[in-house]
């Protein structure tokens, strides 16, 4: 028996990276999955792996800042299994570049998927579960959204807004047995990470006081923590995965 049989989670931004380690993760304590990314074949790698853990998985291309978009998409995930139990709003994108220098149409881009993505599935998705009076949602904002970075403006005011939307709608949804956290991860192994100059990953790890990245597995854990029963008292919360940057 798994923590989370019989329920139903929406992972966005499923394709790779921390999102496809969550939608694992997550089948991997009985949930059936319906993952979603801009375009449906970027999510064929993942969906063979939530396959392999024998729960039911389905796709759905969905661009989260069109609102028409969601409503489709939601329509048809809710369409495929009922209803949804646990979300996960991990879509996300950068545009990095000194202020300065920063064009609108980056800035607007960042916010755009970031923040209103997330608010539009949101609110899409907390519908049903309100009817339902059940429903965990776990929002994935950043450190950067909590301290900043220098060339990342657009990104950090994307994910300081991702963790003021979390606490607003935990406010607004507690009354319907719907709770709403949010997890900050910090640098996180990756195809970007790992392109770096030795220097600059030196630069990076002096920050870290546990001197490692952390990996996708690290930061689903604590996704699955938040997704289930065993933080059934939580809500409005922001749980930094960062080795130490953030305390």
């Amino acid at each position: 028996m798994g923590a989370l049989d019989g329920k139903v989670a929406v992972v966005t931004g499923a394709a790779r990276g921390i999102g496809a380690a969550i939608a694992v993760r997550l089948a991997t304590e009985g949930a059936d999955i319906a993952l979603c990314d801009l375009q449906v074949d970027w999510l064929a790698e993942t969906a063979e792996a939530v396959k392999k853990t024998g729960r039911k998985v389905a796709c759905f291309s969905v661009d989260v800042s069109n609102a028409d978009g969601v409503t489709e998409a939601v329509k048809a995930i809710l369409s495929e299994y009922g209803g949804v139990d646990i979300l996960i709003n991990n879509a996300g994108i950068t545009r990095d570049g000194l202020m300065m220098r920063m064009s609108e149409e980056d800035w607007d881009a960042v916010l755009d998927v970031n923040l209103k993505g997330t608010f539009l599935v949101t609110r899409a998705l907390s519908r049903p579960m309100m009817k339902r009076r059940a429903g965990t949602i776990v929002n994935i904002a950043s450190i950067i959204g909590l301290i900043g970075n220098a060339g990342q403006c657009n990104y950090a005011a994307s994910k300081a807004g991702v963790i003021a939307l979390t606490k607003s709608a935990a406010k607004e949804l507690a009354s319907r047995n719907i709770r709403v956290n949010a997890v900050a991860p910090g640098f996180i192994q990756s195809k970007m990470t790992d392109a770096l100059s030795e220097d600059v990953r030196d630069r990076m790890m002096g920050n870290i006081p546990m001197q490692r990245f952390g990996s996708p597995d690290d930061v689903a854990n604590v996704v699955m923590f938040l997704a289930g029963d065993a933080s059934a008292y939580m809500t409005g919360q922001v749980l930094t995965v960062s080795g130490g940057m953030v305390m």
